[in-house]
Formats: structure tokens, sequence, C-alpha cells
């Protein structure tokens, strides 16, 4: 999004429909009332949790359950998706105390910023339904964004599984070649949708996330929109975001979605010759992944939005992209 007239998060009524109230209290007991005592202090006026859910009931549960935990206290807000598995009925009976957003249709990534423009907070973190955060790391956000004013986001590191393998692309980040001073870890060109956290602000003076490109990729765009405006993404290794990969995953329409999707981005904020070159070495990718006889015809009736759209990175930023 390129002006606040177009901000997806001014849209959110048309969508959603907000539910706090807990339902049926003897329904709600069942797996809450054994969640232990927080004890740390509350930060529950700085930061809130935005979950992003859809048809995923037992692995959203692990998550608020996993969350509610958290000595922090944050407030916690589900957006769900339009589930049809129970998930938002699971929260409203089961976790009174979580905010519940129930959206009348899938938005993808887009649904994240209608919790944002639901949180009253200053800064937002993220998590899906399959991630959650580790005890002292929201804390750690709210310190490092008190401390740094000109950061925006904040990647936490990923461990996978019960092994607690680091995620590759965290290994990545902390080897960031992109060098700036003064910032509390490595700087980066983009970041992790479900295990990073934000200063609100910057976010809604960004319009969030683009609705059109539902799910997969889609922090490109906001990473790039992000620093153009003058903000920093950093990678912080002392946050942790812990994720159990869900099983119920679709694959090819993810590999579609990243090849359209990366098309759109090039034609939307890259210069024209690296847009041009860098769309030609994307096909065979997409051919070996099956999904260019559906993704390139997709991306290209979008050429014409993508091209009324257009607002080509500021020199800076692709010096960070050319160097990332």
């Amino acid at each position: 999004m390129d002006d606040t007239e177009a901000s997806p998060v001014r849209k959110r009524s048309s969508h959603a429909n907000v539910a706090r109230d807990a339902g049926d209290a003897e329904g709600g007991s069942t797996m809450t009332d054994a969640l232990p005592a927080a004890t740390a202090t509350c930060i529950d006026t700085s930061l809130t949790v935005i979950v992003l859910s859809y048809n995923r009931a037992a692995e959203l549960w692990r998550t608020l359950t996993k969350m509610l935990c958290l000595p922090e206290q944050p407030s916690i807000i589900v957006v769900d998706n339009a589930s049809n598995d129970g998930s938002a009925d699971m929260v409203a009976n089961r976790f009174p105390q979580v905010g519940l957003i129930r959206l009348e249709r899938n938005l993808g990534a887009y649904a994240r910023n209608i919790g944002v423009a639901a949180a009253a907070t200053p800064y937002v973190a993220f998590c899906d339904d399959d991630t959650w955060w580790a005890e002292g790391s929201l804390a750690t956000v709210v310190g490092v964004f008190n401390e740094h004013p000109d950061v925006a986001v904040l990647n936490a590191h990923v461990r996978v599984g019960p092994e607690q393998r680091d995620d590759p692309t965290c290994l990545r980040m902390a080897a960031s070649p992109i060098l700036l001073p003064d910032l509390p870890g490595p700087a980066l060109f983009g970041f992790l949708a479900g295990a990073s956290a934000m200063r609100r602000d910057a976010f809604l003076e960004v319009g969030g996330y683009e609705e059109k490109f539902f799910i997969g990729g889609e922090e490109a765009l906001l990473a790039i929109d992000l620093l153009a405006r003058g903000w920093n993404i950093v990678y912080l290794p002392e946050l942790t975001v812990h994720h159990y990969p869900s099983p119920q995953r679709d694959s090819r329409a993810r590999h579609h979605n990243l090849a359209r999707n990366g098309w759109w981005l090039l034609w939307l904020r890259f210069p024209c010759a690296t847009a041009c070159r860098e769309s030609l070495h994307m096909l065979p990718r997409a051919y070996r992944q099956g999904v260019l006889h559906t993704a390139l015809p997709s991306a290209l009736l979008g050429f014409v939005w993508a091209m009324r759209n257009r607002a080509p990175m500021p020199p800076e930023v692709v010096s960070m992209f050319e160097s990332s």
C-alpha cells in the first residue's frame, strides 16, 4: 500500500465480527483452569499479541495455552480466518480472556491488519496458530522498542519442533551483511511474519499487508515499504519463537502464491532493469515446482494493478537489497 487512503486496516468493519464474551462458562472451564498463574511484570498496556488462525483448532489451543502461561501476560487477539472446524467457538468458550475476531471469509495475511487495528497498544507481536513466543521474549521486545525508536520490526530466533532445531532462515539473518550503526542486532531486508514484533504506528503508516498477496511471501512488500520510510528491521537472537509446523499445509498452493507474489513484488517496487531480469530468473523455478502454468497467468492478471500502484524503492533500499 502506498498511502493511508488505501490502508487495509480501514476496512475491517466489513469483514469482521469482534467477539470477546466467554460464551458458556462451564464449557470454558475444561482447558483453562489448570493454567499456572503469571508472576512477572505485566506488559499488557504495551504489547498485544495477534494470532492468525485458519482451521487448526488443536494447534490454536496449544498456542493459546502456551501464550497464557507467559509471565508477561500480554493482551492477545485471535483473528480467525473464517475457519469451519470450530476454531472460533473453541476460543470463545475456552479462552474468555482472549480477544476474538471472527472473519466472514478467509483473508490470508491481510487478516493481521484487522488484528493490529483492533489493538490498543503501541507494540504488537505476531504468531500463527502453530507458533508461540518463549518466556521473557515479549518483555525484551518492549524494552528494545522503547530504547530504539527507529526500529519498526524485531525478528525473533525460531526454534522448530520438539528438537528445537534452528530455523535456517534465522541463521541467515544472524549473518546479515547489512551494516547499519546503533542497532540492537543485525539489520535485515525482510522478516518472518509469524515470528516478528512491530511498532504499531509504523505498521499502520505503510498500510500493513497487501490484501491481494493473500499468503506467501507477504512480508517482502511490507518490509520494503517500511525501509523506504526510514524504519529499520532487526534480527534479535535473544527473542525466541517456537514453531511446531502443522501437518495441514498445502505446499502447491504456497508455491503458487510465492511465485505470483514474487512477480508482483518485482513490478511494484523494484527498478525496471532488476524487475525484468528477476522476472525471467523466476520462470525456471516456478516450472520446477509445477506452478508456472498457474502462477504466471495469475501474476499477469494483476500486471495493470501492479503498474498503477508502482512505487520503486529509493536507492538506499536498493543498496540494502543488493548487499543482503
